[in-house]
């Protein structure tokens, strides 16, 4: 047999921009060997009527802590994604030790939105330094993973507690250097790093890299290059605001002290602030012609949050005396949106967020038009209808119309958070037409508290690309798959061609589809999250074994550390 499968008859959509075609694909040993009219197999998969294109890169995950216990990444395998990057926005699982287990579960659970019951229960710690995690993680995994190393945890293990309090020292951050260095020659990723105010840690305080000076990143940047691979990931300090010219230039210079390409968030097109896009866009090109390679994670899917007050949410967490209801017992929430004063301050933070850094998180509150009701058994008719409109109909300030509702659903009243609008839509899809944007931004492993985020590679191809075609099949899936693999160093990965592991997603164009976001209690300890399912994606294969089929898992564990760096 010259093959070990051949998928037969299917619309191959390569990765590669080239035009579809109808044709067969042969694997042996887990590589891509033959694409044409092929024969003599072992096994034969029928794919006709599907699209069969590479599996999916997601170039911005918090899967790491996840995978040490569930080796799929639900929930983003389900919908296509084979190859995950972890380690993000300065947040890495090592180095740690083992006296810092504590202080690292809650930072994830803090910053990330993931459950300390699950962390506690699910991390089976049988590492500590980088190189013995992706040891650690290479016997275990069904999908792929590359990893980052985090800034945060290479502080902590340098300067302990004081990681949290000043700036390092010249020999703490050669330390640190060093401890990169070990990283890429294990295959790290790169070096991630965060200024953002909104990342603070259980305790209010910045996270460890913002007390970092920019000299300390551009060094530990410039010892990530030395791996020859790989990225960087930089979430500066005014990333949020659309980034100064201190921030801009800052983002060159991790590119030139790095020669890597560098990703950012937040350089998309927002509603109502063109001046602030022509701007990033005109930067994005200066660096280009400066020799930086700077890309800026795009999230295509509109925020579609659900969370209920009886669970908590860290939505809020940028608004003040809000933030505060997070903290307290459930109980304790519904007596304070009863309180008459409570319900004063409420409302006036809810008018007041969080602009100030040194006061805590900056995160905004969602829009209150674009915050719904999605289920009241107590207010049947404010379902569908959004806090805004309710407010005006009532004649009542936002903050009242939510604490009426949650007190008289005893805190179980669903609310959903829909950013999805005409000059939403619109902004976006010129977003995506800038060759410097990654689709993508789903966060897969975080935010179990509001969000799955898995489902973004889903409803980037059933509604942008089959429905609204804002560009073609072919460039969409090589936006999904061959950039992301280039600009984060995959090898071998993102292409179906001849020698490239085989790494395959096939779907049904007629029915891709998401299905209803729904609370799902399969995390350990019976913890629960919120999680969508797709429909119409058919079969899932990593390294040419299948690890989803028809929507369920196989059991196979064909997974491989994706080493990036020296050992690459």
């Amino acid at each position: 047999m010259r093959f070990d499968t051949i998928i037969q008859g299917g619309t191959v959509v390569d990765g590669s921009g080239l035009p579809a075609r109808v044709a067969d694909v042969g694997i042996r040993d887990g590589i891509v060997t033959d694409i044409g009219r092929l024969h003599g197999a072992r096994r034969t998969i029928a794919a006709d009527g599907l699209v069969v294109m590479p599996g999916i890169v997601d170039a911005h995950t918090h899967y790491d802590p996840q995978l040490t216990f569930d080796p799929f990444a639900t929930s983003s395998c389900f919908h296509g994604v084979t190859s995950v990057v972890a380690g993000n926005c300065g947040y890495s699982i090592a180095p740690c030790r083992p006296a810092d287990r504590e202080w690292m579960a809650a930072l994830f659970a803090r910053v990330e939105g993931m459950s300390p019951a699950v962390l506690r229960q699910g991390l089976p710690w049988d590492w500590d330094t980088f190189p013995s995690l992706l040891r650690a993680l290479d016997r275990r995994l069904g999908v792929n993973l590359a990893m980052y190393v985090g800034h945060s945890a290479l502080r902590r293990w340098v300067m302990g507690e004081a990681a949290s309090e000043r700036a390092a020292t010249a020999s703490e951050i050669e330390a640190m250097a060093a401890l990169v260095r070990e990283a890429m020659r294990a295959g790290a990723a790169g070096f991630t790093s965060s200024h953002a105010p909104t990342h603070v840690d259980p305790l209010g305080r910045p996270v460890p890299s913002r007390f970092a000076e920019f000299d300390e990143v551009l060094a530990l940047a410039a010892a990530a290059g030395e791996g020859g691979a790989g990225s960087i990931g930089f979430l500066a300090r005014t990333a949020v605001q659309g980034y100064e010219a201190e921030d801009r230039q800052r983002i060159v210079q991790l590119a030139h002290a790095s020669g890597l390409p560098v990703i950012v968030q937040g350089m998309g097109h927002r509603p109502g602030q063109r001046a602030l896009w022509e701007k990033q866009t005109a930067f994005l090109d200066e660096a280009r012609r400066q020799g930086a390679a700077v890309f800026s994670m795009l999230r295509t899917q509109p925020m579609m949050r659900p969370f209920n007050w009886m669970r908590g949410t860290s939505l809020f967490d940028g608004v003040f005396h809000w933030r505060d209801l997070q903290a307290m017992p459930a109980p304790e929430r519904l007596a304070a949106m009863r309180d008459p004063e409570r319900r004063r301050e409420l409302r006036w933070g809810l008018d007041h967020p969080n602009r100030d850094p040194a006061q805590g998180s900056t995160l905004p509150p969602p829009a209150m038009a674009a915050l719904y009701v999605d289920r009241s058994p107590a207010d049947p008719r404010a379902e569908g209808r959004s806090v805004a409109e309710l407010a005006a109909e009532r004649g009542q300030h936002p903050a009242d119309v939510i604490c009426d509702l949650v007190v008289a659903d005893a805190g179980e009243t669903q609310f959903l958070w829909n950013s999805e609008t005409p000059a939403w839509l619109e902004a976006n899809a010129e977003s995506q037409r800038n060759p410097h944007m990654i689709i993508g931004t789903g966060d897969g492993g975080a935010h179990a508290d509001r969000d799955d985020g898995a489902e973004w590679s889903t409803y980037f191809l059933r509604h942008w690309l089959l429905e609204r075609q804002v560009m073609t099949l072919e460039d969409g899936v090589r936006r999904l798959t061959h950039l992301p693999a280039m600009i984060c160093g995959l090898p071998l990965r993102g292409l179906l061609a001849r020698g490239y592991h085989a790494d395959i997603m096939m779907f049904d164009p007629t029915r891709i589809r998401l299905g209803r976001k729904q609370l799902v209690a399969d995390l350990p300890g019976g913890e629960a999250r919120w999680q969508v399912r797709p429909e119409g994606i058919v079969r899932v294969m990593v390294n040419g074994e299948v690890i989803v089929e028809n929507g369920a898992l196989t059991g196979a564990r064909p997974g491989r550390v994706l080493r990036i760096g020296n050992a690459a």
